[in-house]
């Protein structure tokens, strides 16, 4: 995605020949005359200013002005000023009031690309600074995640209910899918953020080891323990324990999670009085903790403790609609750790990002891009920057657009506020329709515009395909693929 550079300038004919020399960058550009409009649009992170081009003096509201009102609201903008004098006093001042350079009129073109390009990278690597620090805190919060598809939003709603108690929370999902990154969002917004956040990879630990890792033991308790250990469940006292895989863990170990979970206490290996300790639990695995309850290698009266708060990760595959904001995250952060200098991802890399399956979720995501980002030879990653993944797609001219490309035509007669359209909001006498008839009409229309196509249906409509196929029999709906027809 292209980052959007705002120029406030009072002079129409500078305000034109900066808005050309940033667009032929490859940046979007939004102009605003005077100060006050500037402000109106670069307030609000919603409206998407990445970088501030700021006139010094203008009419009425100062260039000096609004920097210090800028900055006072968003600190995390980045704001170039751009003067017809260049004293040392006004740079200096500039400076001290949040702008991250300077630069005299008549400004050279390359040299405002340049200082837009070095404003954007020192603003990743502090934001990437920042989000490193909360959570080595324990201060991440769910602003910190991509969870605006659907099935996302859901899990974001389960997790800020669960951050406001101290309930187990038992997350589920295939391994890669951001399992702890979760874990650390209730953290952060919890009574316990700030606090110890401990993480134990429960698949990880040598068996005969799991009970020393987690409980602790005593000096010259067993061979080759040659000072005292803390334990996990000690470590983490105050905060959160995070057991990732815990369905790993072997049988006897799992006598003893429960009796802690239980009691809120542990013993040492090798101690003579248990330790007392006050840990939140939250747990992840990729199994089926109640598969391996019935086989016999995972204990019922643990997992029914475990179990509490359930939260259900969606695949990667199952929330495409966070594909485009993934890649763009991935991309500015390993253009600041690896010092490259890719723009974004061309059209056609897109669609092919967005129709393959990710069989290892988020992570296997995470590391195509920063291979990408790597073997990139231009400004934009392109299809063969993922050799791996292109040579397993079918032509990118066969796939379907992204969200961020052109919306078929026939989107344009959906209405998009309240009134008839395709799917009638109101009866012939102007009342408003049941809700069972609106959504029988809106499922027999979607699935009509998508050809039959029901996993199309479901990820479009944010609704589970189990979901979709029990509606389809209980409106009894025409779920005839035309595709097949013609």
């Amino acid at each position: 995605m292209a980052k959007t550079v705002l120029v406030i300038d009072d002079d129409p004919t500078q305000r034109r020949l900066l808005q050309a020399a940033v667009e032929k960058a490859g940046f979007a550009c939004r102009t605003a005359p005077d100060g006050e409009a500037g402000l109106a649009l670069a307030s609000d992170p919603k409206d998407g200013i990445d970088v501030v081009l700021l006139d010094l003096t203008m009419p009425g509201l100062s260039g000096m002005d609004t920097l210090e009102r800028l900055s006072a609201k968003r600190s995390d903008l980045p704001v170039i000023m751009l003067t017809a004098t260049s004293g040392i006093d006004t740079i200096v001042q500039s400076m001290r009031r949040g702008a991250v350079d300077f630069i005299v009129k008549p400004a050279n073109p390359e040299r405002v690309v340049v200082s837009i390009q070095n404003a954007l990278k020192l603003q990743t690597l502090s934001g990437e600074v920042k989000r490193l620090s909360r959570k080595a805190e324990g201060g991440m919060s769910f602003d910190d995640m991509i969870a605006s598809a659907a099935p996302m939003r859901q899990v974001v709603r389960l997790a800020e209910r669960a951050a406001s108690s101290e309930i187990p929370v038992l997350i589920l999902g295939e391994s890669g899918v951001g399992k702890e990154v979760v874990a650390r969002c209730i953290q952060g917004a919890s009574g316990r953020a700030g606090k110890p956040f401990v993480t134990v990879n429960c698949g990880a630990i040598p068996e005969n080891l799991v009970e020393s890792i987690l409980f602790g033991h005593e000096k010259g308790a067993f061979t080759g323990a040659v000072s005292k250990s803390l334990g996990k469940f000690v470590e983490a006292d105050g905060g959160t324990l995070f057991l990732d895989e815990v369905g790993e863990l072997p049988l006897d170990a799992q006598v003893k999670l429960l009796r802690a979970l239980q009691e809120g206490e542990v013993d040492a290996v090798g101690s003579r009085r248990p330790t007392k300790v006050d840990v939140r639990i939250i747990s992840a695995t990729n199994r089926d903790l109640s598969q391996q309850v019935s086989e016999g290698t995972f204990r019922e009266d643990l997992f029914y403790r475990l179990n509490v708060y359930p939260i259900d990760m969606p695949a990667l595959r199952e929330r495409r609609d966070d594909i485009p904001a993934l890649v763009d995250h991935f991309v500015s952060r390993f253009n600041a750790s690896e010092g490259a200098k890719v723009s974004g991802v061309a059209d056609d890399t897109m669609k092919m990002l967005y129709a393959y399956d990710w069989p290892g979720n988020v992570r296997q995501l995470e590391n195509a891009v920063f291979r990408a980002v790597v073997l990139c030879d231009g400004d934009q990653l392109r299809p063969q920057d993922f050799p791996q993944i292109s040579g397993q797609m079918p032509d990118v001219s066969m796939l379907p657009q992204t969200p961020a490309g052109v919306m078929p035509a026939a989107a344009d007669t959906v209405p998009q506020t309240g009134g008839n359209g395709p799917v009638a909001i109101q009866d012939e006498v102007g009342e408003i329709r049941a809700l069972n008839d609106i959504e029988r009409d809106i499922l027999q229309y979607a699935i009509d515009f998508y050809e039959g196509h029901m996993s199309e249906v479901s990820r479009r409509l944010g609704i589970g395909r189990s979901t979709l196929y029990r509606k389809v029999r209980e409106y009894d709906l025409d779920v005839r693929d035309e595709r097949k027809a013609s």
